[in-house]
């Protein structure tokens, strides 16, 4: 699985070809995991510090110290997503590519995102489309990724 999620930052940017569900959603998993981790204890903190203020028992004055954390967990967390940006656009161009489709199509998905009901409809339709299995067989942007090693190891 581990192989899978890094697959991508392996392929950095590499925009032809195809990629299988597999590799799309465990880059996925590996993204809302770091995520997680980095931006998770930042809305955990602000959270109970927000509380301390309403309560009276905190002056933000007297303890400057408690944005550090925050703030180098918020920079670690902006550098991944930075550094994720490239891969994270490839590999979803190669998954549409895997549905026979242009990588152009990525692009239509994020400018509708800015319209509010439209980007909804917008995203359940990325969603979907990133679900559904890719063509089978050699399509215009390649072999078919599933077909590559489909039992190749099993019997040497």
């Amino acid at each position: 699985m581990l192989e899978w999620m890094l697959m991508p930052l392996k392929r950095y940017a590499e925009f032809s070809g195809r990629s299988r569900r597999k590799e799309f959603w465990s880059f996925f998993l590996l993204n809302l995991v770091v995520t997680g981790v980095l931006l998770g204890p930042i809305y955990a903190s602000m959270i109970g510090n927000m509380a301390a203020m309403q309560t009276g028992t905190m002056d933000p004055a007297a303890s400057p110290e408690i944005g550090t954390v925050p703030m180098a967990l918020g920079v670690l967390g902006g550098l991944w997503a930075l550094g994720t940006l490239i891969p994270n656009i490839a590999v979803t161009v190669r998954r549409l590519h895997d549905r026979d489709m242009s990588g152009w199509w990525y692009l239509g998905f994020i400018v509708l995102s800015i319209i509010p009901l439209i980007g909804l409809i917008a995203a359940i339709a990325y969603l979907v489309l990133m679900c559904l299995e890719g063509t089978k067989g050699p399509n215009r942007f390649g072999p078919d990724p599933k077909g590559e090693n489909l039992g190749s190891d099993v019997f040497s």
